[in-house]
Parts: structure tokens; C-alpha cells; sequence
């Protein structure tokens, strides 16, 4: 596989996918580019952001898993769109609405990669957190 492409499995199967075996700091830092920027519907976030919030939902969502389904690649731009499924099961505080780890959610979302040379630049990316609010509240 290469540079690229591993670093995009990383990052959905070993930062986004909450684990034990290591941190979000330790599986990001060596893949996303020091002025990497998050896009998402209404802000951005950088670097240490985003390891700050997977760090979040790695304990509010301890079974967090983040598997790519389709992934397309357009090697002329560097980009990857990956179409995914996030599954989980909070217990706590989510988006505002109190869980308690009995219910989960699976929802698709859609991001689009720039990769350079193995370290992922920017991500825009779409989750369907709507449905996971109805799936939470049952």
C-alpha cells in the first residue's frame, strides 16, 4: 500500500476508531501535516484540535469505530474521498443530549483528503450526526 493510502487507513482505523493500544496524539502526529485543517459544515479546526476531540470521544465513546466502506482517489489532485460508517454507543454527555451507553448510533459520512507525500493536509468532511441524535433518543 502506499504512503498515502496508509495514512488514510490510519486515520480512520487507528484515530477516528477508538482504541487501547495507543492515543489520537501518537497516531496523528506522524500523518497529518503541521498546518493540517479540518473543514467541517460551520467551522475548522486544526492539528491539536482534532486530537483533543478524538481524545473526547475515545472516552465518551469507548467502542467508537470509524470503518471506510468506499474510497475513491483522483491521483492528478492528491485528494481521497472516503465514504464511511461511524458506529458507537455514548455514555455521557453527546452533542448535548445525555446518553447512558445503552443505545448506539451507525451513521455514513462523506470526507474528501488532501494527502502529500503521506501526511494528510486537509480533510472536509460530513457526518450524518442527525440521525445519530434519533437513533439516541430511540
Amino acid at each position: 500500500m502506499d504512503k498515502n493510502k496508509e495514512a488514510l487507513m490510519a486515520f480512520y482505523r487507528k484515530a477516528l476508531t477508538a482504541n487501547t493500544e495507543t492515543t489520537p496524539a501518537e497516531v496523528l502526529n506522524p500523518i497529518l501535516a503541521d498546518d493540517f485543517v479540518s473543514y467541517g459544515s460551520v467551522d475548522s479546526k486544526g492539528k491539536e484540535q482534532l486530537i483533543g476531540q478524538l481524545g473526547f470521544f475515545w472516552k465518551l465513546i469507548p467502542n467508537l469505530i470509524w470503518e471506510p466502506q468506499d474510497l475513491l482517489h483522483d491521483a492528478e489532485k492528491g485528494k481521497y474521498v472516503v465514504r464511511s460508517k461511524a458506529t458507537g454507543t455514548p455514555n455521557g454527555d453527546f452533542m448535548g443530549l445525555p446518553t447512558d451507553g445503552t443505545k448506539s448510533f451507525d451513521i455514513m459520512t462523506i470526507d474528501i483528503h488532501k494527502i502529500v507525500d503521506g501526511k494528510i493536509v486537509e480533510v472536509h468532511h460530513l457526518e450524518d450526526w442527525a440521525t445519530a441524535m434519533k437513533q439516541l433518543k430511540g
